[in-house]
């Protein structure tokens, strides 16, 4: 039979004491314990975030000027990560229109939301550049044109038509060649000499007999480019036609090119006040973006 074991009112006030302690400290523990992980949690989120935010983004890179879209295998391997992982941001990017379907076997491409985006950039970098070049114009009385590089060409995306009675003028939307244009050499010259026979190969059309067509005989002159920051084209698109171009970036690091077509025989004449007076433009809106940045 089991024993029977008795307290008297002291030690059992003394037992539910030492029981209330214990489990108040066991109570207590629990909540630190919550405390640290939930701090944790806290800290380690937002790194998760920047790191889903980061692998978005390499995936809309990835899918940049690809009109056909790409499969979530090529996507994948172009941005290094696994294909799970791939799909999980995907279908992510495709719930909010970033990203959609561009074929029925599971291609995507970016989508309308992204293009919005981008064209409403464009559209206020035109907005913020066009007083600085409505003021060079007013000054050389030329026309001025603002372009960006799309790959391999330009496109025209504002001008200012000068006061000149004869004047250059090239419709807005319109391409051009980088080997031979003062804009396009400009840009060439931003690379190194590899990245340029990359880009546009080694080769290339002649549009006049000024024309460069030749990989060394083009390396020489980005030399010049390099050194003095204007590029120059000398007859070398358009017979008759001289242009200096600069390069800068939009806020969103596209890179953007200024320049002024002039008629050969007055461009010879005013050079160095057309590459003054453009050097000056360049770094004014450059100004006036580091100061909006900031």
């Amino acid at each position: 039979m089991p024993a029977i074991l008795y307290q008297s009112g002291d030690q059992a006030a003394r037992t539910r004491r030492a029981t209330t302690i214990a489990a108040g400290e066991i109570e207590m523990r629990a909540v630190g314990e919550r405390v640290l992980r939930e701090k944790a949690e806290a800290k380690a989120q937002p790194q998760s975030q920047v790191q889903v935010i980061a692998r978005a983004a390499a995936i809309l890179r990835a899918l940049e000027d690809e009109a056909a879209g790409l499969s979530l295998g090529q996507i994948a391997q172009r941005v290094n990560l696994a294909r799970s992982t791939v799909q999980r941001i995907v279908a992510a990017l495709e719930a909010e229109k970033f990203l959609i379907a561009a074929s029925p076997t599971g291609r995507v491409r970016l989508g309308p939301t992204i293009l919005r985006l981008a064209a409403s950039a464009r559209t206020d970098f035109v907005a913020i550049a066009r007083p600085y070049l409505t003021q060079l114009s007013s000054e050389l009385k030329e026309t001025v044109d603002l372009s960006m590089v799309k790959k391999d060409h330009l496109v025209f995306i504002d001008q200012v038509i000068g006061s000149q009675r004869l004047r250059t003028v090239s419709a807005v939307g319109l391409t051009f060649p980088l080997h031979c244009t003062a804009n396009g050499k400009a840009y060439l010259a931003s690379l190194d000499n590899a990245a340029v026979a990359d880009l546009i190969g080694t080769e290339y059309e002649r549009r006049t007999p000024r024309t460069l067509t030749r990989l060394d005989d083009l390396l020489q002159d980005l030399k010049t480019v390099r050194r003095t920051g204007v590029a120059i084209d000398r007859e070398e698109h358009e017979i008759g036609i001289c242009a200096a171009g600069v390069i800068t970036r939009d806020p969103a690091g596209n890179t953007v090119a200024i320049s002024v077509p002039v008629p050969a025989q007055r461009f010879h004449k005013h050079q160095r006040t057309i590459v003054a007076r453009l050097r000056a433009t360049k770094e004014a809106l450059e100004r006036h973006l580091l100061a909006e940045a900031a």
